[in-house]
């Protein structure tokens, strides 16, 4: 059965060559990788939000609120028992660095159980509870999707890489609804260095795939409302970047300690129960951070502010500004220990929608501040989206994706300057004390980034 398979592609790829270019059929590749990749993207949200809308809304007992302290639990529980059971002869990694050391060093090929059980560990992860996004799963998958397209065409090293590239910008372009930053993700992450004609086949793919997902799941991430930015505010705006950057220092800092703590802990099941008591411990106190955590920053741009004190114990004091103050804050820094417990204790996710949510808030907090004690009188959501561009930017060192994701998941263009200048300077910040992000640090470590830069430099013919 396999060698005639085999014999049948091998066919139709020698027919192929006598009848189309290698560049004109990696654009028709591409756009079978968008496709398949938008439905990727559908199929995990869609799986996703079932999950929490079940448990939050669609289950009901007494004291069903008490499970919150086990659900995250039991969502990581459940990933990794998958994972052992299902996932035997190949490997599972979660995050972006596995993806990254994969075009480096293993000329592209992404196994191809990722296209099904990234999408399958995300959703009970994030589903239950962990505190972390699904974008990095959604990116693998496509990638995963991409590479395997390639390889199954017989196609070369490079066609391969730029259909892994392409598939992961059709994943953040699906999850997003934003071609653009999916584009600008691929190429400042995956492709630093690339030609014109490269350019083509990541825009079909990621176009495609906007298109899909939107047919089969078509739900606004983030609604905002501003007149613009005022010039008077720009000063504020430096100084939102200024804290970010400095916070995104903390966060790397926070990242490898917690990572190296867990680590020391040998059992797997023994790092769930830990990990998981833990999660569900800070999601019973700040209910913000199940799951994604976007509900809470679609509330601060309505103008909801204390809807991020109102459902947890502490709502009866949700009208005092100072505690909404103080509870966001400690909100920040209990989201980025959810996070980083999630992924070190065997949940599937990534670090892409935590940074958003956090820079969120801290610009929630900033300009709620400013407002309050009178020091002038700024638009709150404009500071909430500017925080969001800034934390991706300092966080991924990947300032060009995070200003056009924002960009285009709020339609807050007419923040361009605004997201420009914090995202340059929060970069800059964290760049001056990182010379790698959270996702190359491991690969310069080990020497794969040197082959990753190698390539780069080569650039790609397509």
């Amino acid at each position: 059965m396999y060698v005639k398979l085999a014999n049948y592609v091998d066919a139709i790829n020698k027919y192929r060559r006598t009848k189309i270019s290698n560049r004109n059929f990696l654009i028709v590749a591409a756009l079978v990788v968008g496709v398949l990749a938008g439905l990727a993207a559908s199929l995990l949200k869609a799986l996703t939000h079932h999950i929490e809308d079940f448990l939050q809304s669609g289950f009901h007992w007494q004291y069903k609120y008490y499970l919150f302290l086990v659900f995250p639990l039991i969502g990581i529980l459940l990933s990794v028992l998958y994972v052992r059971r299902f996932i035997r002869k190949g490997t599972f990694e979660t995050g972006l660095t596995p993806l990254l050391f994969t075009i480096s060093k293993k000329s592209s090929k992404v196994e191809s159980h990722n296209i099904y059980s990234q999408i399958i560990t995300a959703a009970l992860t994030v589903g239950f509870g962990g505190s972390t996004g699904l974008e990095a799963p959604i990116v693998t998958s496509g990638a995963g999707i991409g590479s395997v397209v390639g390889r199954f065409l017989g196609l070369s090293y490079r066609e391969t890489t730029m259909l892994l590239a392409c598939g992961a910008a059709a994943g953040i372009a699906g999850a997003f609804n934003s071609p653009i930053a999916g584009i600008v993700f691929a190429i400042e992450i995956l492709l630093p260095e690339f030609t014109i004609p490269s350019f083509i086949p990541l825009l079909l793919a990621s176009a495609t795939a906007a298109v899909i997902a939107r047919l089969f799941y078509n739900e606004q991430l983030f609604f905002l409302v501003t007149e613009g930015w005022k010039f008077n505010a720009l000063i504020w705006y430096v100084l939102l970047a200024i804290l970010i950057g400095l916070f995104s220092i903390y966060f790397n800092k926070a990242y490898y300690f917690i990572k190296k703590t867990f680590y020391k802990i040998k059992h797997p099941y023994y790092k769930v129960l830990v990990g998981g008591t833990l999660l569900g411990g800070m999601v019973f106190l700040f209910p913000t951070l199940y799951g994604e955590g976007y509900i809470t920053i679609k509330n601060l741009l309505s103008g909801s502010y204390s809807s991020v004190v109102s459902n947890s114990i502490f709502s009866g004091y949700s009208t005092l500004p100072w505690v909404i103050i103080l509870f966001t804050i400690v909100t920040v820094f209990a989201k980025s220990a959810a996070t980083l417990v999630t992924l070190s204790a065997g949940g599937n996710g990534g670090i892409f929608a935590p940074s958003l949510i956090m820079g969120g808030l801290i610009g929630f907090v900033l300009a709620y501040t400013i407002n309050t004690l009178g020091f002038a009188q700024v638009n709150v959501a404009n500071f909430i989206v500017a925080g969001m561009a800034a934390s991706l930017s300092a966080i991924m060192h990947a300032p060009l994706t995070g200003i056009f994701l924002i960009a285009e998941i709020t339609g807050g263009y007419v923040l361009m300057v605004p997201l420009m200048i914090t995202s340059a300077i929060a970069y800059l910040i964290n760049r001056s004390k990182n010379k790698y992000s959270i996702y190359t640090k491991p690969l310069a470590e080990s020497g794969g980034h040197r082959a990753l830069l190698k390539w780069n430099k080569k650039g790609s013919s397509y």
